[in-house]
């Protein structure tokens, strides 16, 4: 039996948002009423990630006043630079960028950008894919990416565009190991109207932003709408999960098949991975595969992506 690591090693589990704006741009809510509405919903951590092309005068959000020992804040933005396939504006969210990162420049793409920032040490989400109707030649220029922005609840509740699976798992088939955020992107309209929808839980040892960081970029984590994830083994052909009470497991992979478990609020449960190989048109093993739990309410949680070769 195989333990996936992001449940098996040392440290503990935090609750957190990486996309959120406030009325730096185009948000609702001062910075500091932001910060007070995770911290009052039972977060750990957060991101105020405004919109950063050049109207910004630093990437910190305005955190500076707010910022305690209590409650993390991860240095970051979402960057809004030329063009995607469509024409469209990039929206590109990096997490942990230095005080000192220099603005947009004029011409700047956001393929370039997105490199830039990561040199930086930022980590770096491909937000809203639905949204902003992005095609899979788009998602590997970012080819700095550590992560796809799977669930967007602002996109999900403004426009029902909230989903980003169709892109990562593109990707995924093409060989690029990329993780699943689940964010907010909140703007905070009609106060929590599009808050507190879509977060991810992080394995660290400790709420240092740079631990989370780390931890982000090394995939120790998992996103969710509600449901939590005790813990992931896979022996052989067999996926153990132990979970919240739950309804439904599904595991999916690169191919039409998938597994699944059925039940009524079960916290443990066996999937038969064999199923994902029954498809129509199967003929090879999937080299991944990822799992989403379903509570009684319908809300999912998502595992990252699980590799084959990394059991």
């Amino acid at each position: 039996m195989t333990d996936i690591s992001t449940f098996s090693q040392p440290g503990q589990f935090w609750r957190g948002n990486l996309h959120a704006h406030s009325i730096l741009t185009q948000g609702d809510l001062p910075p500091n009423q932001v910060v007070d509405a995770y911290k009052d919903a039972d977060y750990d951590f957060m991101m105020l990630s405004e919109q950063y092309a050049g109207q910004v005068d630093a990437p910190s959000g305005g955190t500076r006043p707010v910022r305690s020992n209590a409650f993390a804040i991860i240095m970051g933005a979402v960057f809004e630079a030329p063009q995607t396939a469509d024409g469209e504006l990039w929206h590109i969210v990096a997490a942990g960028l230095p005080l000192d990162f220099e603005p947009c420049s004029k011409d700047e793409t956001g393929p370039a950008l997105a490199r830039r920032a990561a040199k930086a040490g930022a980590f770096i989400s491909i937000a809203h894919p639905t949204w902003s109707q992005l095609t899979a030649a788009d998602g590997h220029s970012i080819d700095v990416a550590h992560a796809v922005e799977v669930y967007n609840h602002s996109c999900a509740v403004q426009s029902g565009r909230g989903d980003g699976w169709y892109l990562l798992d593109q990707m995924l088939n093409d060989g690029k190991r990329l993780t699943a955020m689940a964010t907010d992107g909140a703007y905070f309209q009609n106060r929590d109207y599009d808050a507190d929808g879509g977060w991810v839980h992080v394995k660290a040892d400790s709420l240092e932003p740079n631990a989370l960081l780390e931890a982000f970029k090394l995939g120790h984590y998992y996103s969710s709408q509600g449901p939590q994830i005790h813990s992931l083994s896979i022996s052989g052909d067999r996926l153990e999960i132990e979970c919240s009470p739950s309804d439904r497991v599904f595991v999916v992979g690169g191919k039409s098949g998938s597994a699944s478990h059925t039940g009524r609020s079960f916290t443990k449960a066996t999937v038969d991975l064999t199923q994902l190989e029954r498809g129509i048109f199967e003929s090879e093993q999937s080299p991944w595969l990822r799992v989403t739990v379903v509570d009684s309410s319908g809300k999912r949680a998502w595992s990252n992506p699980i590799w084959r070769d990394e059991l």
